[in-house]
């Protein structure tokens, strides 16, 4: 591993300066390695953590789509418990809750309980209260799903069901720490739920559903709004509890646009931000799971200060710097870089974009045909390196 940290290090300052796709693909060998050796009972697990564009799913979809009619679907993988805010987005799957539960998030809210990969922690302080997921379609059903929780003294009581399988989970414990629980059906089922049992305090950091064997799963979870440095916020344990139930293969992290946008932004104390967080994943995860940085895309702004696109539009001005401090990060940590904004053509890209109906009208975000694309196009970059590492 150090002499391919080296390796990867030793190219870096040049592909700083150099446009690229997907850069340092050599980070990626254990994933690469799952993909042209699928294994028949073990899912190929993507876990992507970002800001809007993950939360929204267009371009996670694209990608999921991609992978799951090449290698099978291994079920919709891990979300945020129930609906922890309103617009919020479940492609195959409807999520839903009672209105007991009070949300807390990496970007404020709620009571302050601890936070996990998802960024919300749903806690409710009654009985009868209740988080679901179900399925949209039959392809979508499931036979696993996995319930993460916060034990602790005074904790209450939950019950699980999985079809017709209930099983009553007691979260009071001796101290406080998160917690995840597994539960199996012997066929495929449409919808899972947990239902509190009590009055003592439950909160649910995530609910996840999957498929038993081969097959590829993309997980997004998204926080709207957040930076790199909001991820922070998560509580260590959380993050280690549940990277030890899901077992990711690979994990994508997904911010920038909102560091670009930022006009306090300062490029030392990012770039210390994202060598924290990269080293920390890795801290926390069973192995050596490799990391793919996303590049922010390709965006534009009518506020004077960046590169001019015309048509009295701007590249936002840290934009550049964001994307620069990420090449640099990834070939000195041993991570890889996907250059979103080169995948679109490159800067002021956006507003051809917009133009063709992919992006929306605020030339941040990306309409449904748009993310497809960018999801596409990711899906092929990964693909042509699993082929060139054979």
């Amino acid at each position: 591993m150090l002499a391919l940290v080296g390796a990867i290090a030793a190219s870096a300052q040049a592909s700083a300066e150099a446009p690229c796709r997907l850069c340092f693909a050599g980070a990626l060998s254990p994933f690469l390695s799952r993909l042209r050796e699928p294994s028949r009972t073990t899912p190929i697990h993507i876990l992507q953590i970002g800001d809007s564009h993950s939360a929204g799913d267009m371009i996670t979809q694209g990608w999921r789509a991609r992978l799951q009619a090449r290698y099978g679907n291994a079920g919709r993988g891990v979300l945020a418990a129930g609906r922890p805010y309103a617009g919020y987005l479940t492609f195959g799957v409807t999520a839903a809750q009672s209105g007991g539960w009070s949300v807390s998030a990496i970007l404020g809210g709620g009571g302050g309980a601890p936070l996990g990969i998802t960024g919300f922690t749903q806690t409710a302080r009654g009985a009868g209260e209740f988080l679901s997921i179900a399925t949209d379609t039959p392809d979508q059903d499931f036979d696993g799903a996995v319930v993460c929780a916060l034990t602790g003294p005074g904790a209450g009581t939950i019950a699980l069901r999985m079809g017709a399988e209930e099983a009553i989970w007691r979260l009071s414990a001796p101290r406080r720490e998160p917690a995840c629980r597994t539960m199996d059906s012997e066929r495929p089922v449409a919808a899972a739920a947990l239902e509190t049992r009590d009055g003592e305090p439950v909160s649910i950091t995530s609910f996840a559903i999957f498929r038993r064997g081969g097959g590829a799963i993309l997980s997004n979870l998204g926080v709207v709004g957040a930076q790199l440095v909001h991820f922070g916020r998560a509580d260590d344990a959380a993050i280690r509890a549940e990277l030890a139930a899901y077992r990711p293969d690979l994990v994508v992290l997904a911010f920038g646009t909102n560091e670009a946008f930022f006009p306090a932004f300062d490029p030392d104390a990012y770039e210390a931000v994202l060598r924290a967080q990269v080293a920390r994943l890795r801290r926390l995860s069973v192995g050596e799971v490799p990391i793919l940085l996303l590049g922010p895309p390709d965006s534009a702004t009518r506020q004077d200060g960046g590169p001019s696109c015309g048509d009295g539009l701007f590249t936002p001005a840290r934009l550049d710097e964001v994307r620069r401090r990420q090449i640099k990060v990834a070939g000195e940590m041993g991570a890889a870089f996907w250059d979103w904004q080169a995948a679109m053509g490159g800067r002021c890209a956006a507003r051809s974009w917009q133009r063709a109906g992919l992006m929306r009208d605020d030339l941040v975000h990306f309409t449904r045909a748009g993310g497809d694309r960018i999801g596409a196009m990711l899906d092929s970059d990964i693909e042509r390196a699993a082929g060139e590492e054979r």
